[in-house]
């Protein structure tokens, strides 16, 4: 379905799939992308990360059969062998991004809902830059991004204590840095920060969140979380206004420690994976939330209950049922 949508700066051609109906096949399903994206980036950890992986092969395909969902054959973000001979963890990261987006985008065409199941805050860039490329025509789309996690990821080289890349997704989103490894991701224009709803952080580095007080970005608490308040449409009203579409990404640190021990960065007072679900239920029922990613699921060993796995799950059925609501 078309619609036309008025935006603070014209008119424009909405993305062609919004309501519930447009991702029903016609068997009466719910049609949904599954993509793992393992691409690190990350020069302190293995480059292939194992995350993705654990969550596919935990049972989460016949869980979603059972909520009457139709998948797609899932599929695996992968470098050619003459890519895989590139120099550079960061080079190597943004030509996987830029398949990521190549993938994302196609699945949105195609009538499907993408879920990334995704290594770490890294695929930021290519599950925008999808989305962005998602539409009918050329016109690169507005992409708004709800962005839950405990940390901002809102520093750039100059502003960074620990160097880590991780800590930069948004910041790099955002035009401020890195400018080739966006553009290599695919995304293409950066998004303006007045896009751009941080959800629960609530650990930021002192300039980090000297920037973050200087850019147009908008927050909804914890506390929003837990009693589903009001900013929480407020923001989604917001947002549906400016853009396009919108892209729903969690980093499971922003959860309860007690669910994700395993995970290294941990910050207390987080929402439990019910409560979050719950969120994400009234944010998919607006038609121009587009695609959810799931990242940084400690897996393995450091997931010996299972209960990050099984709190990832909860997330992604919050928010497919937010879908069937509209």
């Amino acid at each position: 379905m078309r619609t036309l949508a008025i935006l603070i700066l014209g008119l424009a051609v909405a993305p062609a799939i919004s309501s519930a109906q447009d991702y029903i096949s016609a068997e009466g399903k719910l049609k949904v992308a599954l993509v793992k994206m393992p691409y690190s980036g990350s020069r302190n950890v293995p480059e292939l990360s194992g995350v993705p992986d654990y969550l596919a092969e935990g049972g989460i395909e016949a869980r979603l059969a059972g909520l009457n969902v139709e998948l797609k054959p899932m599929n695996t973000v992968e470098l050619t062998p003459d890519e895989r001979r590139e120099y550079g963890e960061w080079h190597r990261l943004g030509l996987a991004n830029g398949h990521l987006a190549e993938i994302v985008a196609a699945d949105r065409r195609d009538g499907y809902l993408p879920v990334g199941l995704l290594a770490n805050c890294n695929a930021l860039m290519g599950m925008l830059g999808g989305l962005q490329h998602s539409g009918p025509s050329s016109r690169p789309l507005k992409v708004g991004l709800l962005w839950i996690d405990a940390h901002g990821d809102f520093n750039t080289p100059e502003t960074t204590l620990s160097g880590m890349l991780g800590g930069m997704p948004v910041a790099v989103s955002a035009g401020l840095a890195l400018t080739n490894l966006r553009l290599k991701s695919g995304l293409d224009p950066a998004l303006p920060t007045r896009y751009i709803v941080m959800a629960a952080v609530r650990d930021t580095d002192p300039l980090e969140q000297e920037l973050i007080d200087r850019s147009d970005i908008e927050h909804i608490t914890v506390e929003d979380i837990r009693t589903l308040s009001e900013n929480i449409g407020h923001q989604m009203e917001r947002l549906s206004r400016l853009t396009d579409v919108i892209y729903v990404h969690i980093d499971m640190d922003v959860l309860d420690p007690r669910e994700v021990e395993g995970h290294s960065l941990t910050v207390a007072d987080g929402p439990t994976s019910v409560e979050l679900a719950a969120e994400l239920a009234e944010m998919f029922r607006y038609e121009k939330v587009a695609a959810l990613g799931i990242a940084s699921t400690p897996a393995g060993e450091r997931d010996p209950d299972g209960l990050s796995r099984e709190a990832a799950y909860r997330l992604i059925e919050g928010a497919l049922e937010g879908v069937k609501r509209r």
